[in-house]
């Protein structure tokens, strides 16, 4: 009897035991990568994340929700590492304890698109200015589609806004949609309106849409992006490791020159332009 009751608390241990190990290197060999939509939508992430992968045997789950999500999952502790592009905001989260450390990786620029008729006669009248260019939307009440998600090109869009002294939010002509970067470029499409975008999305879904570039290359446009490990004092089933591998791998010259060859064979440029060029 004993003998048996034996047996049976070494296979209860053992159990327990392969339930451990299974959990600990479930949690070593995958990270989850908080980041904006822009990233997904793109088409960069399906691009890159296998080199990391090959490289570390660790795969990435990605989350792709706005900036301000984003940032609210890392203090959450919801999230290993963040790719995210919002930097004053991305800067008080590593200030206020929640991020290790916060390094720029590459860049892009955002653009606004409209309806091909171009109502508020932008591409004319205001083609590289994004102040005269919302005012034409609000003097025009042309349909303006905002991703209403806190997301950093809607900190932007509303910082824009601010910055040409319209309250927008306010007005009838502005629809706030609460969707990702692909979806509000669709919506503005069916709609006949205008929104701002990054480009890398715009250019790869260009081809299904009803959209042109109407506004460009204003330096008030300029698009960031950086990426943070989550502290792990957030909660300790942060994969801290992984998550530094991964910043690592991203700022490591072979990964900065895999992104800058993103887009290059379908558009002749580059999506992302790295920061370590």
């Amino acid at each position: 009897m004993k003998t048996k009751l034996s047996q049976i608390v070494i296979a209860i241990m053992i159990l327990l035991s392969v339930n451990i190990y299974a959990k600990t290197e479930s949690k070593n060999e995958t990270i989850l990568l908080s980041t904006t939509t822009s990233t997904r939508d793109s088409g960069l992430l399906d691009y890159i994340l296998d080199d990391f992968t090959k490289k570390t045997g660790i795969t990435v789950k990605v989350v792709a929700v706005g900036t301000g999500k984003a940032l609210q999952m890392g203090i959450d502790g919801e999230a290993d590492v963040l790719l995210v592009h919002a930097k004053a905001s991305e800067e008080k989260f590593v200030a206020d304890g929640y991020g290790t450390q916060r390094f720029d990786v590459m860049y892009n620029d955002f653009i606004f698109v409209g309806p091909k008729s171009d109502p508020a006669n932008i591409k004319k009248l205001a083609p590289n200015n994004t102040k005269l260019g919302l005012k034409l939307i609000e003097e025009s009440k042309s349909k303006f589609v905002s991703r209403g998600d806190d997301s950093g090109t809607n900190k932007k869009e509303i910082s824009l806004w601010k910055d040409a002294g319209i309250n927008a939010d306010k007005q009838r002509f502005y629809i706030s949609a609460g969707k990702g970067m692909g979806d509000v470029l669709t919506m503005a499409s069916e709609m006949e309106a205008y929104t701002i975008t990054d480009r890398a999305t715009y250019l790869s879904m260009r081809d299904k849409l009803e959209l042109d570039i109407v506004l460009e290359n204003d330096n008030n446009l300029f698009n960031q992006y950086g990426v943070i490990p989550v502290n792990p004092k957030t909660n300790s089933l942060i994969n801290s490791d992984g998550a530094t591998k991964f910043k690592d791998w991203i700022l490591s010259k072979e990964t900065q020159k895999l992104i800058s060859t993103f887009g290059v064979e379908k558009f002749g440029m580059p999506l992302f332009t790295p920061n370590d060029k």
